[in-house]
């Protein structure tokens, strides 16, 4: 005769609030029930606004990716326009501010989240040193952070000088130092962004090297395998779009197919691209982009916690040297924002956007009525990473936890998808 235990447990220490309820069939986890208690109805208040007030509202969705969602809502309100002028100018510096709170989550993530998890000390002095400094570099175009709105439709209302761009080039660059002399000892970014080979890695000194190592002490290097699918949805001039079934890419549609569907025990609604669950974030990225250390590291362990975190790491990097390449690019003698040839006012149109936030993409629907909001939905990453399915077709990290022994550990798998469900349950 089976014996069925039944454990629910509080997940602590995340933005917001989750509960897994967790099922065990003798001595090994069955099914997971992922449940997000509480929402505060972001949506509703939107209702009948005027449109521009999204701009404000939205980025106070989270406190942790609010910026994402500036931009998605900025790109959600262009795309209703039927003729709309960006300089690349004002293209860029969405896309530096963007990658710098990438950056400043990737590492508040790996030094807060992480290392407590693996019972290493938390380290917030070096979690707060490297946001420290992706805040300063986006408050230098963005006026503050977080919550700020310096973009609008039509472009960005900063106009950097070139003694700004060169401080944001020496923060940069500090944080480059920072990975050099912390995440990897001696170590070279430029080493970590083409190495071909994840096992090298083992043998390098540093806080990165520790966690790998302790990973694979512990038997863990193909821990918290999924469904091996990923899609990302954001695109720019570094992130790609499409979706991968392991190493087979293909493009997608972002306005077709994505469906929210209601979860009757958990605020948190589901989400599906061609009623089939996708992972998203760092490590969906990183195979749509081929990445080569990524790649290998798929190959030897699959869609594993191990390929995950390293993932995150090495966009990390691969991001701070791109913001440099695009700090050359900016053209400062061009506009930073170029006015609308409409009225927001005489506008009824749908719109959609999509961007790429730490945890995955972030997409921005909304029915625009005579410049005011008739609807307005927001389809998150914890969505796509961390829906419920039902036991004969569980969600991404579900699916991840599924025959596991131990909770704790079923939590560190949870936990390396970078819950956050504030944003969810907007």
């Amino acid at each position: 005769m089976t014996k069925k235990i039944k454990i629910q447990k509080l997940i602590e220490k995340i933005e917001g609030e989750a509960k897994l309820k967790f099922q065990f069939d003798r001595d090994k986890i069955d099914f997971v029930d992922i449940i997000f208690p509480f929402s505060r109805e972001m949506r509703t208040i939107l209702k009948h606004r005027p449109a521009f007030d999204a701009l404000a509202i939205n980025p106070r969705v989270c406190g942790i990716c609010g910026h994402a969602h500036l931009i998605a809502t900025v790109k959600a309100l262009e795309s209703c326009y039927e003729n709309i002028q960006i300089s690349q100018k004002a293209h860029i510096l969405r896309d530096l501010t963007l990658s710098f709170e990438l950056i400043q989550n990737h590492f508040k993530w790996f030094y807060l989240t992480l290392l407590p998890l693996l019972k290493e000390k938390q380290d917030v002095a070096k979690a707060a040193a490297i946001s420290s400094m992706m805040a300063k570099a986006i408050a230098i175009l963005a006026g503050q952070y977080p919550h700020n709105s310096y973009a609008v439709v039509g472009g960005v209302v900063c106009d950097p000088t070139y003694i700004e761009i060169r401080q944001i080039k020496s923060i940069l660059k500090e944080a480059i130092n920072f990975f050099e002399t912390a995440m990897i000892i001696n170590g070279d970014t430029y080493e970590l962004t083409t190495c071909e080979k994840s096992d090298l890695l083992f043998t390098k000194k540093g806080d990165l090297p520790t966690v790998l190592n302790k990973i694979e002490k512990n038997g863990w290097l193909a821990l918290g395998k999924s469904y091996d699918r990923f899609i990302v949805f954001g695109e720019n001039g570094y992130f790609k779009r499409g979706k991968s079934i392991k190493t087979r890419i293909q493009p997608h549609i972002l306005e077709k197919f994505v469906e929210e569907i209601p979860n009757i025990k958990s605020s948190a609604k589901n989400v599906t691209y061609k009623n089939k669950f996708y992972e998203t974030g760092a490590l969906s990225r990183a195979m749509l982009l081929k990445t080569p250390l990524i790649k290998d590291s798929h190959r030897r362990y699959g869609d594993s916690l191990f390929s995950r975190i390293l993932a995150r790491v090495c966009e990390s990097v691969k991001l701070l040297h791109h913001c440099l390449t695009l700090l050359d690019e900016i053209d400062l003698s061009e506009p930073s924002y170029i006015e609308p040839e409409q009225k927001i006012q005489t506008i009824s149109a749908e719109g959609v956007s999509a961007v790429e936030a730490a945890r995955g993409s972030l997409i921005h629907k909304v029915i625009l009525k005579d410049g005011l909001i008739r609807e307005y939905q927001i389809i998150t990453p914890t969505q796509w990473n961390l829906s419920n399915g039902t036991k004969e077709y569980p969600g991404i990290a579900q699916k991840a936890m599924i025959g596991l022994k131990d909770i704790a550990l079923a939590e560190f798998v949870f936990k390396s998808f970078d819950v956050c469900s504030v944003c969810t349950t907007q």
